[in-house]
């Protein structure tokens, strides 16, 4: 069995391993890591080397803690790396080279739809009639976008939503709420097969499946990084934030939400956060907007979006494609049926 797994952050690991008897065997690690002493590595394979194959990662970690010699260096990787490597190893998971992946990027439709699309789209790549793919939203009309078990009455101040025309929407995704304006955000779903991410914990996940994204705002000029359990930031504050959403067709949706050129003040009229909040939004003041990705690279949205793809493309070998009118058809129903709904909207008042 072969497992590799890309740190967000870090180097690649590479484990080689049999199961013999329930238990690992010939296990061999590897990786551009750097580790000192030269004999850890000897060490760490002696200590995985006899684990039942149904360890799971917090006691394969713990093994090669326990067997690290005084003073080793690990740098680029961690015990915990180890471990998520190995079970992606025994999961038999895949990386993203090993699919074709499409790069869609639409026209605009409307909240509701895109939630819809969301779901159509990750049930399809699921049940294997699309590929995996990476879709960048564009719409024209402005929304608050909650958690799927969020309190309508507790995240949105209704008489501001009405007075500037934002509806709300509820999407089947957990985490937080979304203040979103034409132009003012920029968001990205990845529909991906359940496989890409076998082995690895929620929050492992989150971090794997927008390292593109950390890459692209690099190189952008952004000092982005991944900050737990599923938050894009640089040291002038929150970039974006991320959900995600298992399905049983066996497909991971995955979607983020980075702030282009927000305006602040009407989000704090809207939304009814307090301060900690607000100031976890990289707002200082109510009324200053928050423009992290503008202000950062001095960039029009579409360039940003532009280079991010590009990203994309580069490492994984992605292309174009777009969405066919079948899949439009199911999100129109779904949106009728489901998404333009009070049941669903209220489903938690």
């Amino acid at each position: 069995m072969h497992g590799e797994y890309k740190v967000p952050g870090g180097k690649l690991v590479v484990v080689d391993l049999e199961v013999v008897d329930g238990r690992i065997a010939d296990f061999q690690l590897a990786g551009d890591f750097f580790l000192e002493p030269d004999t850890a590595l000897e060490a760490i394979n002696e200590a995985v080397n006899g684990l039942p194959a149904e360890s799971d990662a917090k006691t394969i970690a713990a093994a090669v803690k326990g067997a690290l010699p005084e003073g080793a260096s690990l740098l680029g990787f961690s015990p915990e790396a180890v471990a998520v490597t190995v079970r992606r190893a025994l999961a038999k998971a895949t990386s993203w080279r090993d699919y074709d992946w499409q790069i869609v990027h639409a026209k605009a439709v409307s909240p509701q739809m895109h939630l819809a699309l969301d779901e159509v789209l990750a049930t399809e790549v699921g049940e294997g009639r699309r590929g995996p793919t990476l879709r960048i939203w564009e719409w024209d009309e402005p929304a608050v976008v909650i958690g799927s078990f969020q309190s309508v009455k507790n995240e949105v101040d209704p008489e501001n939503a009405k007075k500037y025309g934002i509806q709300v929407v509820r999407r089947i995704s957990g985490g937080g709420a979304m203040f979103m304006e034409a132009g003012s955000v920029v968001t990205y779903s990845i529909y991906a097969p359940a496989d890409l991410v076998q082995g690895m914990s929620f929050a492992d996940s989150y971090a794997f499946l927008d390292e593109w994204a950390i890459i692209a705002l690099k190189s952008l000029g952004i000092d982005a990084v991944y900050q737990p359990l599923n938050d894009i930031t640089s040291p002038s504050g929150k970039i974006g934030g991320a959900a995600q959403k298992r399905l049983g067709s066996g497909a991971v949706l995955h979607h983020v939400t980075m702030s282009y050129d927000m305006d602040g003040q009407k989000m704090t009229e809207v939304l009814r956060i307090g301060r900690e909040k607000i100031s976890d939004k990289g707002i200082t003041s109510a009324a200053k907007r928050v423009d992290p990705l503008r202000s950062q690279t001095g960039l029009s949205r579409a360039e940003i979006i532009e280079q991010m793809k590009l990203t994309f493309r580069s490492l994984y070998g992605a292309t174009d494609g777009d969405l066919t009118d079948a899949e439009y058809a199911a999100a129109e129903k779904l949106v009728a049926e489901k998404f333009e709904t009070e049941e669903w909207l209220y489903r938690v008042p």
